[in-house]
């Protein structure tokens, strides 16, 4: 069973679902998933679909190739297509903080994540235990002013030899390079606590512990050159109280961290995430 996610935009236009749907079926392919959504502001189309195709003499590259030619072009769409059944290759950033990490690898470890783990990248050496215990290869980049380009061709070689898909930075304390934002547009996922631009700085929990907040948060979103400003894949909230100590807070936050950088992950890796102008459409 060969079984095929497409996701399109184009400009909003009469006639579009039934010809691809038409398009898919005339091609002995089964839909067993389709959501679209229209942006009323910007006139633009988005859809998610998930079809399957029995035929053992199934080519997605002539399929490709089919749709190419024909919807693509008559439609001027914007699309992507992927096999569903092929598991993304994941690199993970790490620098010192180890919560993000193992909740992902926990996860990983009990194929909750659909996804590989070629390897796991730090600027310090304080996690690699945790790398070696689940028997992940880990490699050690230190970042310095004076290192900095080395690093970063360094970690370009890594993602290349290991055909990375995506990285993750599960709490990597570095601003991540142009050239490697390039590359990977739209492929970085990061997370950070929801008091920006509130509550900057080194300790935000402890300024926003003395403001007394009343609800606490984390935003996981793909990266731009703009600090913290990407596409927001996924958010959480919790609400706190006075009662609430600077570790009470931290907890909490680390714990909304854990679970919207996983869920920014899934949906990341199940392609229903799409991003136009800096926003994104997220198809649960």
């Amino acid at each position: 069973m060969n079984k095929i996610i497409l996701l399109i935009h184009c400009k909003d236009q009469s006639n579009i679902i039934a010809t691809i749907t038409n398009f898919i079926a005339n091609n002995e392919g089964n839909i067993v998933y389709i959501d679209q959504h229209v942006d009323r502001e910007q006139n633009i189309f988005f859809m998610r679909l998930e079809c399957e195709f029995k035929s053992d003499l199934f080519s997605i590259k002539n399929f490709k190739d089919l749709f190419k030619r024909t919807l693509a072009v008559s439609f001027q769409l914007k699309w992507k297509m992927y096999m569903a059944n092929i598991k993304p290759k994941m690199a993970l950033f790490v620098s010192k903080y180890d919560h993000c990490l193992y909740d992902i690898l926990g996860r990983y470890n009990s194929d909750e994540l659909f996804l590989e783990i070629p390897f796991i990248l730090s600027n310090h050496l304080d996690l690699k235990h945790i790398a070696d215990s689940f028997k992940i290869p880990f490699f050690h980049v230190p970042i310095t002013k004076n290192t900095k380009q080395e690093a970063e061709q360094k970690q370009l070689e890594l993602l290349e030899s290991h055909n990375i898909n995506f990285i993750v930075l599960a709490r990597y304390m570095q601003i991540v390079s142009s050239t490697l934002i390039d590359k990977y547009q739209n492929k970085i996922i990061n997370i950070h606590h929801s008091f920006l631009p509130a509550f900057v700085g080194a300790k935000p929990y402890h300024s926003a512990y003395k403001r007394g907040v009343k609800i606490i948060g984390a935003t996981s979103h793909y990266i731009t050159e703009a600090l913290d400003a990407g596409p927001i894949i996924e958010q959480g909230i919790a609400h706190v109280s006075h009662s609430y100590s600077i570790n009470d807070l931290i907890t909490k936050g680390r714990d909304l961290e854990k679970i919207v950088l996983s869920t920014a992950i899934k949906l990341h890796t199940g392609r229903k995430v799409m991003t136009y102008n800096n926003k994104t459409i997220v198809f649960f």
